[in-house]
């Protein structure tokens, strides 16, 4: 298996590398309304928009783009995602699409329609994967706006042991550092979830990676930014979430 992610993740390092569309903000300042897909039985991972802050869509599109073709590499899962993969909370076409991602949650303020919508997602089976923040008050904003999205939610740290570690690669240690200068200065990721209370199989709804970006890894793997081994841990966690999403 190992030697398998490594093959695939060599065909992104030796793919030409795209040119990058100019900072974070200058990015996100050029997106209009959100743009989705139509649905057509090909995974699409969901991307979620809100409002105030650009942060919904960093790593956006090259993290989508890579991890789709990990998946058409190492599954049978029909993976598209070439095409516009943003949605609003409160779209009901969002729940034709059976995993989201959350970006930055951290400046996340959900209006009560998009809290509802992201609500409805969820308790009829969606799959949320929240990424890419760190910092006390990023925290106090996010566990905030969580509440409201699903009040009285127990967001419990998740242990090696949990099922979603080792739904398609055996994750073997939970000590990744957040890429770049904070991961050097010692800041390493934490996990959490939130599980379905109303579930006897205790399913995982919410899966939070805290104090990691593991769209950063991803977005820029094709030209080594960051060391190898935690891209490749990333690719790891960000595959095994999908699969978890789709088979519970």
């Amino acid at each position: 298996m190992k030697r398998v992610l490594a093959a695939a993740l060599l065909l992104l390092l030796v793919l030409p590398l795209e040119a990058q569309r100019g900072g974070r903000g200058f990015r996100s300042s050029m997106f209009g309304a959100p743009r989705a897909t139509e649905y057509d039985g090909q995974f699409t991972l969901a991307r979620l928009y809100y409002e105030r802050y650009p942060g919904w869509s960093y790593d956006w599109p090259e993290m989508e783009s890579h991890l789709g073709r990990i998946l058409q590499h190492l599954t049978t899962i029909r993976a598209q995602h070439e095409r516009p993969n943003i949605f609003r909370m409160d779209d009901p076409e969002l729940l034709k699409f059976p995993v989201a991602y959350l970006s930055e949650p951290g400046y996340w303020y959900p209006s009560d329609e998009e809290a509802a919508g992201l609500r409805n997602f969820i308790r009829k089976g969606g799959f949320l994967i929240v990424d890419d923040f760190h910092f006390p008050e990023e925290w106090a904003v996010f566990e905030t706006a969580m509440h409201q999205v699903l009040p009285g939610a127990r967001i419990e740290r998740l242990q090696l042991s949990h099922p979603v570690f080792n739904s398609f690669f055996p994750i073997k240690s939970l000590v990744v550092p957040y890429p770049g200068r904070l991961g050097e200065m010692g800041l390493m990721g934490e996990f959490y979830g939130i599980h379905d209370p109303e579930d006897p199989a205790n399913r995982l709804m919410v899966v939070i990676n805290y104090n990691i970006d593991i769209g950063d890894y991803i977005e820029w793997s094709p030209n080594g930014l960051y060391a190898v081994a935690p891209t490749n841990e990333a690719y790891k966690f960000a595959v095994n979430y999908l699969i978890y999403g789709l088979t519970h």
